[in-house]
């Protein structure tokens, strides 16, 4: 179905460098519907694995718009830069760029992992325009990533946690063991469809090609995070958001629901939804449900937004 909807690329000038842009447009548009963005995770993983979210344009009849974040993907990459340039900041002037050179002022924004991460740096802003936020399998605080992730890690066989214990202090996580074990842990709480989903394996060669963005604010993998986020929360500023927001997790999410807690504690207008027998990658383990879910969030502020016009 996706090859068949009406789909443009382009890049977009952004402080020198470029911007990878992939616009959906549906079949059937209506006119209610707002434009929405989907902001990828990592950083640094590419638009690939949440290309499928692009159903939505025919499913909802919007717009539906990817783009590669700088340094990974199509867009321009800049593995020669100080670690301290890549910042929260950088992408949410990132975004703003793009939805500026399409010529949006109203519109949704969707973000996964890192990118519902980015979302909220957005919406604290209180950027003019934008109607809801969804944030899916995202944490408020990557200090409770990490308590989660350590929480998740004891579930593993003994044998598994302390090659990762014993690999972490060593710094070989590139020993077969612990990638071995890392791969359990993502069989278990970042993607549990078998094969890994094309989409997925796509986005993963790419960092894997191109590391950069990934290693400098992540680190080696999703729970040994020793990069420039490991100190990053956006709690303190949640009470800035106000526009609605709904937050998704899958019940065996790496982003454990203590992660994600303080999004429902804090943001005035928002609302929660937790996918059961899935995990991290909820929109590739339960394709229609997920869609279905945010849709019907989507159609509610369209129907909003218009009774404000």
């Amino acid at each position: 179905m996706l090859a068949t909807m009406p789909r443009t690329t382009h890049t977009v000038p952004f402080r020198e460098h470029e911007t990878w842009v992939q616009v959906t447009t549906p079949e059937a548009a209506r006119p209610e519907t707002l434009p929405l963005f989907v902001l990828h995770g990592g950083p640094g993983m590419a638009h690939n694995y949440v290309a499928n979210i692009a159903a939505l344009a025919d499913e909802t009849g919007r717009t539906v718009i990817h783009y590669d974040q700088l340094g990974c993907g199509n867009s321009t990459h800049l593995p020669d830069v100080p670690a301290d340039f890549w910042t929260p900041e950088l992408f949410v002037d990132e975004f703003h760029t793009v939805r500026a050179a399409l010529g949006i002022e109203r519109y949704h924004v969707l973000g996964q992992s890192w990118g519902g991460m980015l979302g909220a740096e957005i919406a604290v802003r209180q950027p003019d325009g934008l109607e809801s936020l969804s944030i899916c399998n995202s944490p408020a605080s990557m200090q409770l990533w990490l308590q989660g992730a350590a929480e998740l890690r004891e579930q593993l066989p003994p044998e598994m946690l302390a090659a990762m214990i014993r690999h972490e202090a060593d710094g070989t996580v590139d020993d077969p063991a612990y990638i071995e074990a890392t791969l359990e842990f993502y069989r278990r709480h970042v993607c549990r469809v078998t094969p890994m989903p094309k989409d997925f394996a796509d986005s993963e060669a790419q960092m894997i090609a191109e590391p950069t963005v990934y290693h400098t604010m992540n680190g080696p993998n999703e729970f040994h995070v020793i990069g420039t986020l490991r100190d990053w929360s956006i709690i303190e500023r949640l009470p800035s958001i106000t526009a609605p927001v709904l937050v998704v997790a899958g019940e065996f999410d790496e982003a454990t629901p203590a992660t994600w807690q303080p999004y429902v504690d804090h943001i005035a207008d928002v609302r929660s939804h937790v996918f059961p027998d899935s995990s991290h990658c909820t929109h590739l383990e339960k394709p229609e449900e997920f869609r279905a879910v945010i849709a019907e969030f989507l159609h509610e502020h369209d129907l909003a937004a218009a009774a404000r016009v």
